[in-house]
């Protein structure tokens, strides 16, 4: 049997190839707005709607600041701790504090405070996409490579809190120790596929809503503006930032951008809108010194959030 990377570890069906052609009709899986509380609408321009927030255009690269934690990225866990010159703002710093973060679709992305098996602590962000599942990065919940005796593998718990801002918990945190990827990050390492997943315990996703989640062509991609909310850790603690601008490029499984994101953002949701829903596209999960990535969601990506979503 060939090695498929995109093999779910909890043994979903085999996928074995990256199946969307160049021009392929969108495949979606439907956002909620979920149950309670208020709801903001996306803008004609596909941004969110943040007073004063404009979208930057080509804005010339900048030093990058290193950034004051209170908790290490939880990719430090798998990949050491960042070059010094890494660059994951590009051009002037434009994300924006998001303060009502009570609010869709502010509510659906988490906060995650990652215990590993060494009971070291670590940050990261997921996105709620069902009752029961938070999408992410593989590398929150499955460290490879530390070097560090008894770190490696899954995580011990993650604690999810949706909407986090800063002290404020509006639906408080859930522990979790349930969590899903793929053999091509588990067991081969490879950034072409780090994503997983959190099962939580109860269904907070139906009290927050999720956001949707599809496949699109290069072409399609190549026009859209990108949105990135999340947990950066060069920003007081537990706050949540937005950001967005337009997809520089793709690859058969990455999407490349100059949104600006930090450390403690692994596994935030890169996502369009698109009339009035939001669905992300890609999982982020990488800095860079012109230009951020995150995981893409093909045709294997998708059927296994389908499969995992609960």
């Amino acid at each position: 049997m060939p090695h498929d990377p995109h093999n779910a570890v909890s043994n979903e069906p085999e996928d074995v190839t990256v199946s969307l052609a160049p021009e392929q009709e969108a495949v979606l899986q439907p956002p909620s707005e979920g149950a309670q509380g208020e709801v903001l609408h996306g803008t004609g321009e596909g941004l969110e709607p943040v007073e004063g927030y404009r979208r930057p255009e080509g804005f010339p690269p900048e030093a990058w600041t290193a950034p004051t934690v209170a908790l290490p990225d939880i990719g430090e866990a798998s990949f050491g701790p960042p070059p010094s010159a890494q660059k994951t703002v590009h051009g002037p710093d434009d994300r924006v504090q998001i303060t009502n973060t009570a609010v869709y679709p502010w509510r659906v992305h988490c906060y995650l405070l990652i215990t590993a098996r060494d009971n070291t602590l670590y940050q990261g962000t997921g996105w709620l996409v069902g009752p029961h599942t938070v999408a992410t990065a593989g590398h929150c919940v499955y460290i490879k490579g530390s070097g560090v005796a008894g770190r490696d593998g899954w995580v011990k718990s993650i604690q999810v809190m949706p909407g986090r801002n800063g002290s404020v918990l509006p639906y408080g945190s859930v522990t979790c120790t349930s969590f899903r990827s793929v053999v091509g990050w588990t067991d081969d390492g490879d950034d072409n596929f780090d994503y997983g997943a959190i099962v939580t315990p109860s269904n907070i996703g139906s009290t927050t809503g999720w956001f949707g989640f599809g496949v699109w062509s290069d072409s399609d991609l190549l026009k859209t503006t990108g949105n990135i909310a999340g947990y950066p850790g060069d920003k007081p603690p537990g706050t949540l930032w937005y950001a967005a601008r337009g997809v520089d490029s793709v690859t058969a499984r990455k999407v490349y951008y100059d949104i600006d994101t930090a450390g403690g953002q692994s596994g935030s949701s890169v996502y369009r809108i698109d009339n009035g829903n939001r669905y992300g596209f890609a999982i982020h999960a990488y800095g860079g010194a012109r230009v951020n990535s995150g995981t893409r969601f093909t045709t294997p990506v998708y059927n296994n959030y389908v499969a995992w979503k609960a």
